[in-house]
C-alpha cells in the first residue's frame, strides 16, 4: 500500500507538458471569468513598469553619462531626468491603486468563484467520498491553497512578460558595450534550471507539512470547541493532547531536516553562481576593460556595473519563472482532479419528480469503501403512504445506513430502490431528497437564529410570506415541544443560537437542541418523515408528548423511525428488526410478540429493566 501511494506520488509529480499549461490556463480562465479586466491590466501595467525601469536605469544612467562626456548642457539633462522620474511616479502612483484598490476586490471574487465552485463539488458527491481519505485530502488542499495559487499563476504570468522585455533590453545594451559581457550573464542561466528541483522539492515538503497542519489544527479546536469542553475537563485527554501537539513539532522538524538541507544547497548553488560569477566576474571584467585596456568608457563601465546583476537576475527569474508553471499545475492538479470528479449519484435535471408512492427496497446491500464485509445484505422492505414504520436493532446493525441509502447519500452495491415502481436513479436527485424531511441522530445546531435553525433556510424578505415563516416556526416549536424555552429567549425566534458569533447567543442543553432539531420535521411538508433516535436526549414525558404530536401531524404522511426504545414502537403500522445488516422480523409488534423471537426477548429485557426503575407498571401493559 506504502509503495503505490509512493507511486501515485511520483507519478503525479511527472506532470506532461501540456498537463502543466493545461492546469495554468485553467486557473487563468477561472480570473478571467471573475474580471476580465484583472488579466490583462496587470500585464500591462508589469510590462510598463518594466519599461521604465530600463528607461531610468540602466539606459538613462547611460544617456546620462555620455552626454556629459560630450559636453550636452546639464539644463536638458536634468529635464530628462526629471521627465522620466515624472513618468515613473505617475505609472507607480496607477499601480498602487490598481493593487490596493481594484485587486483586492478582484481577489476576493476570484476566492469567492472557487470556494463555490469546491463546495457545490462537496455538496454534489455521494456520501462515501467523505470516508475516502484521499479524495477528502484533495478537497483540504485545493481549499487551502485554490485561491492564493490562482494569484501566484497570474503574478508568474505577468513576470514572464516582464522579464523577457528587461532581459532582451539589458541584454542588447551591455552586447552593444561589449558581446563578451553576455557568458557572464548566462552563467546562472544552467544553474537557474535548478529551480525547478527546488520546487519539486518544497512541493513534497508542503505537502508533508500540510498533513501536519491539520492535526495540529484538530487538536487546537478540541482546546476551544464548546463539544469537547467536558471531556478535555473531565479526563486526560488535555494532556493527551498536549502531547500529540509536541509530537507534532518534532514532526514539523523532522520534515524541515528532511527537505531543509535539499532546499538550502539549492538556495545557496544559485545565489553564489550569481553574486559571485556574474556580478563580481563581470564586474571585474569592466574595470579591467576600462582602467588597463581602455577598451571601455567610464559610462559604459557604469553600466555594467548597474546591470550585469540585473541581466543575470532576470535570467534566473525567468527560469525561475518558467519552473513556477510546474509547481503551480501541481496544486491545481489537486484542484482539478478533485472538482472534476463525476459524482456517481448525478442530479438527473430530466429526471421524474417523486410523489407520494409505495417505497420499495429490493434485495438492496451495501458495503463501505475498503470494508471487509457488507453494512446491509439482502434487505427487502416496503414502506407505504402513510405507515409508520418502526427501523429497531442494536447499534451498528445497518439501520442508520439502510436510512442513508433511501435518501440516495449513498449508491446501493447491489439491489435496487424504486418508488412507485420507478428506480431512484429516475428520479431527479433534488426532487427525490425534497421527498424526505430528516432529523438524524447526529443533527447539527447552527450558528443562526432559532427561525433559520427550524426553517433551514432563510427567513423570507416578503413581508406576508416573512410572517408566514414565522407562524410556520412557532407552530412547528409548540409541537416539537421547544416553545416554552424559545419564547423567553430575549428575542424569541429571532435568537441567535450557539456563541460562535454571537456573545449574547443562546446555549442549548442536549435536550433543547433535539427538540429545536424535531421541529425541523414540524415545519416542513414532504410526504416521507425519516427520525433517527429523535427522543435520546429527551425524558420519557416529553418523548411521550412528541410522538403524541408526531402521530398527530404527520397522520397523513409516511413516518420512519429508528429507534432503540422499542416501546416507540407499540404504534407502529410495521417494526423492521435489523441485525448484523440484515432484516430478521418484520411485522406488526403484536405479530413479533406473538412469535417469541428475538425482537419479543428484547423487548421483554428493556419492559423489565423499565419496570426496575418503576414499580407499578405492569409489563403485560405495554406489549399489547
Amino acid at each position: 500500500m506504502n509503495r503505490k501511494k509512493k507511486a501515485d506520488k511520483k507519478e503525479s509529480e511527472r506532470l506532461s507538458m501540456r498537463r502543466v499549461l493545461q492546469n495554468n490556463f485553467y486557473i487563468l480562465r477561472i480570473i478571467r471569468k471573475a474580471s476580465p479586466v484583472i488579466l490583462y491590466a496587470d500585464i500591462f501595467l508589469d510590462l510598463l513598469w518594466s519599461v521604465l525601469e530600463f528607461l531610468s536605469g540602466a539606459f538613462l544612467l547611460k544617456v546620462v553619462v555620455d552626454r556629459m562626456d560630450a559636453g550636452a548642457p546639464m539644463e536638458r539633462l536634468v529635464a530628462v531626468v526629471l521627465t522620466v522620474c515624472g513618468i515613473h511616479l505617475v505609472v507607480w502612483f496607477v499601480q498602487q491603486w490598481f493593487w490596493s484598490v481594484y485587486f483586492e476586490v478582484t481577489y476576493t471574487r476570484v476566492s469567492a468563484i472557487i470556494t463555490r465552485m469546491l463546495i457545490r463539488q462537496m455538496s454534489a458527491v455521494e456520501l462515501s467520498r467523505y470516508e475516502d481519505p484521499t479524495y477528502y485530502e484533495k478537497y483540504i488542499k485545493a481549499m487551502n491553497e485554490a485561491s492564493h495559487r490562482s494569484f501566484r499563476v497570474l503574478w508568474s504570468l505577468e513576470g514572464l512578460f516582464g522579464q523577457v522585455f528587461s532581459l532582451s533590453a539589458n541584454s542588447i545594451l551591455l552586447f552593444t558595450i561589449d558581446p563578451w559581457l553576455v557568458l557572464f550573464a548566462l552563467v546562472p542561466f544552467g544553474v537557474g534550471f535548478l529551480k525547478n528541483v527546488r520546487n519539486k522539492v518544497a512541493f513534497q515538503e508542503n505537502d508533508e507539512m500540510q498533513k501536519v497542519e491539520w492535526k495540529r489544527s484538530y487538536i487546537q479546536r478540541t482546546f476551544y470547541l464548546n463539544d469537547y469542553a467536558k471531556e478535555m475537563r473531565l479526563t486526560g485527554m488535555a494532556e493527551k493532547h498536549l502531547d500529540d501537539h509536541m509530537e507534532t513539532v518534532e514532526d514539523f522538524k523532522r520534515i524541515k531536516h528532511k527537505y531543509g538541507g535539499r532546499l538550502a544547497a539549492l538556495d545557496y548553488t544559485t545565489r553564489i553562481s550569481h553574486e559571485v560569477i556574474t556580478i563580481l566576474g563581470a564586474g571585474l571584467y569592466a574595470v579591467y576593460a576600462t582602467l588597463v585596456r581602455g577598451s571601455m568608457g567610464v559610462g559604459d563601465c557604469l553600466v555594467v556595473l548597474n546591470s550585469i546583476g540585473s541581466v543575470s537576475g532576470y535570467l534566473q527569474n525567468l527560469v525561475a519563472n518558467l519552473a513556477s508553471f510546474h509547481e503551480h499545475a501541481l496544486y491545481t492538479e489537486n484542484l482539478r482532479s478533485f472538482v472534476e470528479y463525476v459524482p456517481k449519484i448525478g442530479e438527473n435535471p430530466e429526471g421524474l419528480v417523486a410523489e407520494a408512492a409505495p417505497l420499495v427496497t429490493s434485495h438492496v446491500g451495501y458495503r463501505y469503501d475498503g470494508a471487509e464485509r457488507d453494512a446491509l445484505t439482502d434487505v427487502s422492505v416496503e414502506i407505504r403512504p402513510g405507515e409508520t414504520i418502526a427501523l429497531v436493532g442494536q447499534n451498528g446493525s445497518g439501520k442508520s445506513t439502510f436510512v442513508k441509502l433511501l435518501l440516495h447519500l449513498y449508491e446501493p452495491t447491489e439491489g435496487q430502490i424504486t418508488l412507485g415502481g420507478q428506480p431512484m436513479n429516475d428520479y431527479n436527485l433534488t426532487s427525490w431528497r425534497d421527498h424526505f424531511n430528516v432529523v438524524f441522530q447526529d443533527y447539527r445546531i447552527f450558528a443562526l437564529t432559532v427561525a433559520e435553525n427550524v426553517l433551514m433556510r432563510p427567513l423570507s424578505d416578503d413581508p406576508a410570506a416573512r410572517a408566514a415563516d414565522y407562524a410556520r416556526v412557532e407552530a412547528a416549536l409548540r409541537a416539537s415541544g421547544a416553545w416554552e424555552r424559545v419564547e423567553k429567549m430575549p428575542q424569541g425566534m429571532d435568537t441567535m443560537l450557539t456563541r460562535e458569533f454571537d456573545d449574547k447567543g443562546v446555549v442549548l442543553s442536549g435536550g433543547e437542541a433535539q427538540k429545536v432539531a424535531l421541529a425541523r420535521v414540524f415545519a416542513g411538508d414532504a410526504p416521507v418523515v425519516i427520525l433517527d433516535e429523535p427522543t435520546s436526549a429527551l425524558d420519557p414525558v416529553a418523548e411521550y408528548t412528541v410522538f403524541e404530536n408526531m402521530a398527530r401531524e404527520c397522520r397523513d404522511r409516511t413516518l420512519i423511525f429508528i429507534s432503540h426504545r422499542l416501546s416507540s414502537a407499540v404504534s407502529a403500522d410495521r417494526v423492521y428488526l435489523f441485525d448484523g445488516g440484515r432484516v430478521v422480523e418484520s411485522g406488526t409488534h403484536r405479530e413479533l410478540m406473538e412469535r417469541g423471537g428475538h425482537y419479543a426477548d428484547m423487548f421483554h429485557k428493556q419492559a423489565e429493566s423499565y419496570c426496575a426503575t418503576d414499580g407499578e407498571t405492569d409489563i403485560e401493559e405495554v406489549t399489547v
